[in-house]
Order: structure tokens, then C-alpha cells, then sequence
């Protein structure tokens, strides 16, 4: 049995796919992640996987149940962590709490020990009394998650987890959910545009326009762009070019940021063209494909564009198209 199952899920608004012919299976334990920009259909899907929106078509099971025809058994074993705030800030954190375990129908005395557990374990203990309207961003969403996991579920979804959080405390949710999955051995399935947050998965869904296009684990994705780039930075980029090509065989692109080489290994060429180049070298460094670069490889755009990163990025796009 499988955490997740879905098998030519279709979701529409009007005559528009939202969800495109969605296959997919998510074992249990593992870190699942779909990775593609606003818009792609992964609130959709989430929607879909936990009985909030009926598929136009297709089936999905959840915990070994049919999200259509048994609804209630799939949610007494999910949590769900929307990507909008659903707490009631004029309520503390165990009110907060309360009120979800209450719902989840738990007895008092066991949703004492669980509210508790759940403070604890998401380190807002000290702070069970104060009403949620005092929390900061990263506090709250701390909160959301110990809320998603009173009931105990086997599997907990999390839509786009992090959204609007800083570096600091985007790294601290996330110590907070691997260590949840080592601990309770639960399955994460997440969405989100965040690169950072996809290299927590064991296995990435890029998703575009409703429709996977490719999957497999960070590592296996990178395979497929395989070339580093490497940027140089010489006293004539234009010299530079010509005896790159002449004494190593390599193609260099010049562009505003330098020189641009791809290949296999650029940690090893980079003394050689140091030494060898027979010019000054002012600047070298190395990148090594990103999941930005291969979503851009199979969708012909990148996931966010920013600065030198993405004139880098579309320049590795022309190549690979």
C-alpha cells in the first residue's frame, strides 16, 4: 500500500485543465515534493488528495482509501497545512490547539497529551497562553503544523509550507518537519516554487501547466543537465575564448558576466585554465546544475528569475533547447 496513488486525475474550472491527467505514487515515509511555479495546478492537486475539491477524473487513493468514495477515512488520516493562515488569532496557541482536536474528536484527556506532545514538539510550549495575533510569521506556521498533526496523521500535506518566511526561519520549519519524519515516520507531501525547499524531498514532481513533466530525486534530476558552468573573468574575454577553444576544445560563450563554458567537471578545469590560459584571470567560479536548470530545461522557463543567476540560466536554456 502506498501513501499516495493517483491515476489520470483530472481537475477543470470551466473547460480550462487545472490538473491535466495527473499519475503518481508517493510510498510511505517519504518527503514528496511538487516543485513548479504559481498557477501550475498544485493547490489542485492538494485540494483533490484531501477530498476538499471532487477530481473532474480520474481516481486518487490517500492512505490506501479512495478520496471519492471514502472521504471521512482518507481525513482521519491526513493533516493539512494550508498556504494560507486558517488560525483564529484572538485565541492562544492551546486554544488554537483545542479547537482542532475537538474537531478531530478526540477525547479530552488524549487531546490534552496530544496539544502538549505538539507544543513540545514544535517548541511553542513556553508560549501556549499568548493569543496567536502576538506571533510572529515563522511562530505561526510552526503552530499550523503542530495543528496539522494533532490526529496523528499518516500523511501530511503542506501547501507552499513556508511562503513568506525569511532564511532563518524557513531552515527552522524545516528542521521542525525532518525531524518530525525520522521521529513519527510520517509521509510529507508539499508544494512549492522554493529551489531550497525542493532539496529536503526524496523525490521531486516538477509540475507545469497542470501536468507533471518529470520526477525522481534531487540528485537524478541534476543528472539530466549534468554540465557545471563555469564563469571566467579574464583581462580580454575575446583572446580568452579563442585559446579556451584552442588549447582545451571547448566552446566559451562570451556574455556580460564573463566567460561561459560548460562541462563535466568544472572543479577540475578550473586550475588548468588559471595556468594554462596564457592570459590574467580575474574572477573564476563554478555552479553546478540546479533544480532551476532543469525545470527550465523541460519547461523552457525558469522557476524564478533574479539577477546574474537567471541571464546564466537563460543562456544554459538556448543551449539545451
Amino acid at each position: 500500500m502506498t501513501a499516495i496513488r493517483a491515476e489520470g486525475l483530472y481537475a477543470y474550472y470551466g473547460t480550462t485543465p487545472a490538473v491535466n491527467g495527473l499519475d503518481l505514487t508517493v510510498p510511505f515515509g517519504a518527503t514528496f515534493g511538487f516543485l513548479g511555479p504559481n498557477g501550475a495546478g498544485k493547490t489542485t492537486t492538494i485540494s483533490m488528495l484531501t477530498t476538499l475539491l471532487p477530481p473532474t477524473a480520474g481516481r486518487a487513493q490517500v492512505a490506501g482509501f479512495d478520496v471519492a468514495t471514502h472521504p471521512a477515512e482518507v481525513r482521519r488520516r491526513i493533516g493539512i497545512v494550508f498556504q494560507e493562515s486558517t488560525l483564529d488569532l484572538d485565541l492562544t496557541a492551546s486554544e488554537n490547539l483545542r479547537f482542532q482536536a475537538d474537531l478531530c474528536g478526540l477525547p479530552r484527556a488524549e487531546g490534552r497529551k496530544a496539544i502538549a506532545a505538539m507544543l513540545d514538539l514544535m517548541e511553542l510550549s513556553g508560549r501556549s497562553r499568548i493569543p496567536v495575533r502576538q506571533f510572529s510569521t515563522g511562530l505561526r506556521r510552526r503552530l499550523e503544523i503542530a495543528r496539522g498533526l494533532l490526529g496523528a496523521p499518516r500523511v501530511l500535506f503542506l501547501d507552499e509550507p513556508t511562503t513568506g518566511l525569511d532564511a532563518q526561519t524557513r531552515a527552522a520549519v524545516w528542521e521542525h518537519l525532518n525531524r518530525l519524519r525520522r521521529e513519527e515516520g510520517i509521509t510529507l507531501f508539499f508544494t512549492t516554487h522554493q529551489l531550497e525547499e525542493a532539496e529536503h524531498c526524496d523525490r521531486i514532481a516538477i509540475f507545469d501547466r497542470g501536468k507533471v513533466v518529470t520526477e525522481g530525486s534531487p540528485a537524478e534530476l541534476k543528472t539530466v543537465i549534468g554540465a557545471d558552468v563555469v564563469v571566467l573573468r579574464t583581462e580580454d574575454d575575446t583572446r580568452a575564448a579563442d585559446a579556451v577553444a584552442e588549447r582545451f576544445g571547448l566552446a566559451a560563450e562570451t556574455t556580460p558576466d564573463g566567460l561561459l563554458l560548460r562541462v563535466a567537471n568544472g572543479a577540475t578545469l578550473v586550475p588548468r585554465l588559471c595556468t594554462e590560459l596564457g592570459l590574467t584571470v580575474h574572477a573564476v567560479s563554478v555552479v553546478p546544475p540546479t533544480l532551476d536548470d532543469v525545470f527550465l530545461h523541460h519547461t523552457g522557463a525558469a522557476v524564478r528569475d533574479t539577477g546574474t543567476n537567471a541571464h546564466t540560466l537563460s543562456h544554459l536554456g538556448e543551449g539545451m533547447r
